[in-house]
């Protein structure tokens, strides 16, 4: 049988065990350096705790190791991956080639979008190398997925939620360049979220939105049969700076999304055991969101900008019908309550957000009403009921265990047998004592036996085998189904398979015999790694090497021409605006061009 792996963000373990709960088959988690998220670290306790919770159900955990490293933090790398391994690890997440150089245990190395895995001859490499997985750049499509899985035997690793970076992924110089805060060493200060006029070469301004480089939110719910057609192996969600509210919510949906497609196909099933019920009824929409977009799933046919803010907007409720003083009404069916927190443009294209006091015979009374104009779009970014529900929902997750309870003959025996073929038994030397009523008791040992509550396990099948009427009283029954299902536990937690992957040295050949600063080399097994592969010109990295100003800051897919109307490929005719285009923040400026031939936007400084 073929796996399917949902894989969930872990800003910490609570909400990674949160995760684990709602459905997730994997997490992963930054420890506390190296973790591209500076903000989301982890002690190796914490991240042993979760290890330990996570693999009673056959779930992963991988550790995100995947910032770029500089020398002095080469040995301190390979200590953590070390230690990491020793709590019991599955995989680390990695950026860095130079951890290909380091002399490690067998655990798998998974290379991390930040590769800049888009390339097809680069990732066609790292598979030759003996890289288990690769995960892949969220620009590519479902047809180029396709094409990347006839190349590679590698697991393949793909986006389907979260906020999306604008840049191709480890390539993005502009936080680096703008704040001093390097994306690829987990410091992104997202200069993609910030405010800026767009303007042409001659200064002539164009109607962009205040945030022309705001991407909505990545959502590929409606793809998920075609990528796992297509050769995806593990589906990931994005996330390590998420609360848990969100965590559960997206998990919960994608895990009830998955199964519905592995329901229909007949070859594949999920990575981990057990059946989660999370105590609500998912929606993406209801939590945080800037809109969504499927992104280039099926290639450049929809607009992919939250040009207006960068913040949630969450769900859409409706336009405004009827304003009076201090009161609304909308034309939705969705019912607002007291706490909401709303959204909606003003006139003049500025953000403005309240919250609802009360409702009341249709009408909306909000904090406050002054903006508010017939005919604008509201949406509710604060569902208060919702957030409650997450909150207070008891999320559980059971793994099936069929019982068999009989008699021998110095008392009688229970033993437990769970989905996946791991058994325990326990004896009871009891001293038999007939019934007297057979069939009532019987009905009573199978309803003492079935009482799994307070352990990870639910009652499958209940089979009673006796010899005769025996009597059982329900303080030993108790005491053998806790007992039995304790060892059932061990047996799963010890008969767990972690998967291990030796990586071996090879001398195959890179794609490229130069390489740049997009290269991200920082330290000197980076520069060996290339070197032994046959790379003979080498650049340091931006972050590390000398910068001339000239350097190209970002390359994205997103392109500011097809978002505004201007693509001569989809129809513009005459241009409007002279190019180069220019990015203007108010303190510094970046020159836009287009590489059409690729279909590409290229950002650098402009002087």
């Amino acid at each position: 049988m073929r796996k399917i792996e949902l894989l969930a963000p872990a800003k910490n373990t609570e909400t990674g065990i949160a995760a684990v709960n709602c459905g997730a088959d994997a997490v992963y988690i930054g420890p506390e350096k190296f973790g591209a998220r500076s903000a989301a670290g982890n002690s190796l306790a914490d991240i042993e705790t979760l290890i330990k919770y996570s693999h009673k159900y056959y779930a992963k955990v991988y550790a995100a190791v995947n910032t770029i490293l500089y020398e002095s933090e080469i040995e301190d790398a390979r200590r953590l991956i070390i230690d990491l391994y020793n709590a019991g690890i599955d995989g680390i997440i990695f950026q860095d080639m130079g951890i290909l150089e380091m002399d490690l245990p067998p655990v798998p190395l998974h290379a991390s979008t930040q590769c800049d895995n888009y390339d097809i001859e680069k990732i066609k490499f790292l598979d030759r190398i003996g890289i288990p997985r690769v995960v892949l750049a969220r620009e590519l499509t479902v047809e180029d997925v396709r094409k990347i899985r006839n190349e590679v035997s590698c697991e393949l690793e793909y986006f389907i939620h979260g906020a999306l970076c604008v840049s191709m992924s480890g390539r993005c110089y502009m936080s680096a360049v703008s704040g001093g805060r390097s994306a690829n060493r987990g410091e992104c200060a997202q200069p993609c979220r910030k405010s800026y006029t767009l303007t042409d070469s001659n200064g002539k301004v164009i109607p962009a939105g205040r945030y022309p480089l705001s991407l909505k939110d990545l959502n590929r719910t409606e793809h998920l049969s075609d990528l796992i057609d297509a050769g995806i192996d593990s589906f990931k969600i994005e996330g390590r700076l998420k609360d848990q509210s969100y965590v559960r919510n997206i998990v919960a949906h994608y895990r009830i999304k998955i199964d519905e497609v592995l329901a229909g196909k007949k070859d594949t099933r999920k990575s981990s055991s057990g059946l989660s019920v999370p105590g609500f009824t998912p929606d993406p929409e209801r939590t945080f969101n800037r809109g969504y977009t499927s992104y280039f799933t099926s290639g450049r046919n929809s607009k992919l900008l939250s040009s207006g803010t960068p913040k949630s907007l969450g769900k859409r409720m409706g336009i405004v019908t009827q304003v009076e003083r201090n009161r609304f009404r909308i034309d939705g069916d969705d019912r607002f309550n007291a706490g909401d927190g709303i959204f909606f443009f003003k006139r003049d294209g500025s953000e403005c957000g309240t919250r609802i006091n009360r409702v009341d015979d249709s009408f909306i009374y909000p904090l406050s009403a002054g903006d508010i104009y017939t005919g604008a779009e509201i949406f509710r970014n604060s569902d208060a009921l919702f957030e409650k529900t997450l909150e207070t929902a008891k999320s559980e997750r059971r793994i099936t265990a069929d019982i068999l309870f009989r008699d021998i003959d110095d008392g009688f025996e229970l033993i437990m047998t769970d989905s996946d073929g791991n058994s325990a038994l326990h004896k009871l030397l009891y001293e038999k004592e007939k019934s007297m009523k057979e069939s009532d008791q019987i009905q009573q040992i199978e309803k003492q036996l079935s009482k799994l509550g307070s352990t990870i396990f639910t009652a499958g099948k209940v089979k009673i085998e006796f010899s005769d009427s025996w009597f059982v009283p329900v303080s030993v029954l108790n005491d053998a189904r806790r007992l039995c299902a304790d060892k059932l536990e061990a047996v799963r937690c010890s008969s767990y398979i972690r998967p291990e992957s030796i990586f071996n040295k090879t001398d195959v050949k890179y794609p490229y015999t130069e390489i740049d600063y997009n290269w991200n080399v920082s330290n000197s097994l980076a520069r060996k790694f290339y070197e032994r592969h046959g790379v003979s010109v080498i650049r340091e990295s931006f972050e590390s090497g000398t910068r001339t100003g000239n350097e190209v800051l970002m390359i994205t897919k997103m392109c500011l021409k097809y978002e505004n109307g201007l693509c001569s490929k989809n129809g513009a005719k005459t241009p409007v605006y002279s190019e180069p285009f220019i990015l203007n923040d108010g303190v510094r400026k970046f020159r836009v061009t287009f590489d059409c031939s690729r279909c590409v936007m290229i950002i650098q400084s402009h002087d």
